[in-house]
């Protein structure tokens, strides 16, 4: 087997061990193949697939793609399921597949008519890079950024809740871009403006989903889908690049040079070198074809370029005599070269091309349509065979592979059938088990969002509350304020109306009062009294104030104590009017203490509410007539005095004297 690139991951080998893709729940024959370890497993297709998911082999190779699908549709659909970085390889070839038994013996892979064996083959195959790559879609990616939620109401209004949507969209949008701008991706970018920002913006990424630095993902307002644009139908592409057959020129040297000519005379590629070795030069020529004959431009062949050849089990070609510079220079005029190696490399190749082009031209016009001509020139020319054996041999290996592809399907046992059927139930329970799994997964999802928005409304609740405590405080100092302010107004209002009785008092018609001139003079307040106790002159003296040389008049003058007299005496009034009589305790104090005190019948008071006046006149007589009064009571106390003390001292005189 001619290997031509490491293997570097692995390979999963398939191929239908029982049953039909077509039909109830096939098995397969599974192998899977590291480059050195081989793995060998009979499962069926939801186990299969579920293994490409976790293991996400490099490739998974078949001998036929139909194995896998029962159509076209269904193998669309399985593409589309593989994971990025997995291949499907049909390893016998396009639309017009081989036998696996041919390609196997071309490449020197073992073969044989067990599943097992097929899908080890296809394996080891796949892992050398033979075979048609499978695609469905071509290495443009759309990224579509979109709404996650509906515009609809969302607790808050409708306008602000879609304006935050189509930001949220359009910042995701952003994102993407420079994501792309900075990992140098090609893409053009087409977006739906609505109010705020964007309902969806769709980028065409010229690259596949595994060289994208972005994922799909669904995070709140914004969800971002991912998807490989599918191609119109099914596409084959080779896992390495053909390598036809061709003419090899080398120069060997300080600098190499190696020139690559097809068998139809096309300078397909020169090549020089000062720093490769003889391995590099040989992965060069390997990557653009295989060598029928390789040629040097001088004799005898150079050791360097003889070991060429000899590892490619090519033709080797050298001139008579070495090639003058102007017949190279005049056979290479019309090719491009860098330097004078390049030159001989290409002068050497084209001249072995003439050496051989009749050759290769009966060759090409033996071989049949349905065979390459390459192989066929490389064995008649490298391998000195005819033409006619080497198709003899062809022809040979079609009749093996068709006797040898062909096997009748045996009948199952009972044990196998009760298998097959157990095996089906188990596929559909676990088909089930995943529905069910994933509608939990979906109900968890719609549960956490649930969650999320009863949390909302309930920070929004608490918030509420919180808000309508605050105002039923303020409501609260509210209405005490307001409270507060009443008082004041009543107060303010009590004042006022105090005022007015004031005002209203001096404007009083003194028309009973005849010595009273139009202005009112001779007046005098009074200060009215409702009891002579000491709680209704505490009030008076709050109401309206009870200060010295007072007019002081009581409605009711009886019941007053030493105290309470002693209080009044205190204020010192100028008179006190009484209404009733006083009693001697009251009388006594007073007069002890100069107060006049006469009969409120004596003076003319009127009255309006709290207020009095009186005539000047009038108190001032009645002062004093209390004045004379209080002299003839002064002059009686005296004379009882002294009528005491004459008593006193007659009682004290010794009887001796009488």
């Amino acid at each position: 087997m001619n290997r031509t690139a490491a293997l570097d991951a692995v390979v999963f080998g398939v191929d239908i061990q029982s049953g039909d893709v077509r039909g109830d729940a096939p098995s397969y024959a599974l192998v899977v193949f590291d480059g050195e370890s081989v793995e060998r497993d009979v499962v069926s297709r939801r186990k299969l697939r579920r293994r490409i998911e976790d293991e996400e082999p490099a490739i998974v190779a078949t001998d036929n793609m139909y194995e896998l699908a029962e159509d076209k549709d269904a193998l669309i659909h399985v593409l589309g399921s593989l994971p990025d970085e997995t291949k499907l390889v049909q390893v016998t070839g396009d639309e017009r597949p081989e036998p696996l038994s041919r390609v196997a013996k071309r490449h020197g892979v073992p073969y044989g008519k067990d599943p097992m064996e097929e899908a080890e083959a296809a394996a080891r195959l796949a892992a050398a890079n033979v075979g048609q790559e499978v695609s469905a879609f071509t290495d443009t990616t759309e990224v579509k950024v979109s709404r996650g939620r509906s515009t609809g109401k969302g607790g808050w209004s409708e306008d602000r809740y879609t304006r935050r949507i189509h930001g949220a969209v359009r910042k995701r949008a952003r994102e993407i871009e420079s994501e792309l701008d900075a990992a140098g991706l090609e893409y053009e970018r087409d977006v739906t403006e609505k109010y705020g920002g964007f309902a969806n913006a769709v980028f065409q990424v010229s690259a596949r989903p595994q060289d994208i630095p972005v994922s799909r993902a669904r995070s709140g307002d914004t969800r971002v889908e991912i998807e490989r644009q599918r191609r119109d139908g099914i596409e084959f592409r080779p896992l390495a690049k053909r390598r036809d057959h061709v003419v090899v020129g080398v120069d060997p040297g300080t600098t190499t040079a190696v020139a690559i000519v097809s068998l139809d005379g096309t300078v397909l590629d020169v090549y020089s070198s000062r720093t490769d070795d003889a391995a590099a030069t040989t992965e060069w020529i390997i990557e653009r074809g295989r060598p029928v004959v390789v040629a040097a431009d001088v004799t005898p062949m150079p050791e360097t370029v003889e070991k060429l050849r000899r590892s490619f089990s090519a033709a080797g070609w050298e001139p008579d005599t070495d090639l003058p510079v102007d017949e190279k220079k005049h056979r290479t005029r019309e090719e491009a070269y860098d330097n004078d190696h390049e030159r001989d490399a290409m002068a050497a190749a084209l001249y072995a091309f003439d050496h051989h082009a009749d050759q290769f031209e009966r060759v090409a016009g033996k071989v049949p349509p349905q065979y390459d001509v390459g192989p066929v020139v490389d064995r008649v020319v490298a391998g000195e065979e005819s033409v006619e054996t080497v198709l003899r041999d062809l022809e040979d290996d079609d009749g093996e592979d068709e006797d040898t592809t062909a096997h009748e399907p045996r009948e199952l046992t009972d044990d196998e059938k009760e298998i097959k059927r157990l095996n089906a139930r188990i596929e559909r329970l676990e088909s089930h088990v995943d529905d069910l799994k994933e509608t939990i997964k979906r109900k968890d999802d719609q549960l956490s969002e649930k969650d999320k928005q009863l949390e909302k409304a309930r920070s929004e609740g608490r918030r509420e509350v919180r808000k309508d405590r605050e105002v039923t405080r303020l409501q609260r100092r509210n209405e005490a304020l307001e409270r507060k302010v009443e008082e004041e107004q009543e107060k303010r209002e009590t004042l006022a109306d105090k005022l007015d009785r004031l005002k209203a008092l001096w404007k009083l018609d003194h028309s009973n009062f005849a010595d009273v001139s139009e202005k009112q003079e001779g007046l005098t307040p009074v200060k009215v009294v409702e009891q002579f106790t000491r709680d209704a002159i505490a009030d008076a003296d709050e109401r309206f104030g009870l200060v010295e040389d007072d007019i002081v008049m009581f409605r009711d003058a009886s019941g007053a104590g030493r105290s309470t007299a002693q209080q009044l005496a205190d204020i010192d009034p100028k008179i006190v009017l009484r209404n009733g009589n006083l009693s001697d305790i009251a009388d006594q104090v007073l007069f002890d203490n100069d107060i006049p005190v006469a009969p409120a019948e004596l003076v003319t008071v009127q009255e309006v509410d709290e207020l009095a006046v009186a005539r000047e006149g009038e108190v001032e007589a009645a002062i004093e007539d209390w004045e004379e009064r209080a002299a003839e009571r002064r002059k009686e106390q005296n004379a009882e005095m002294v009528d005491q003390i004459i008593s006193e001292h007659r009682a004290d005189r010794p009887t001796s004297e009488n």
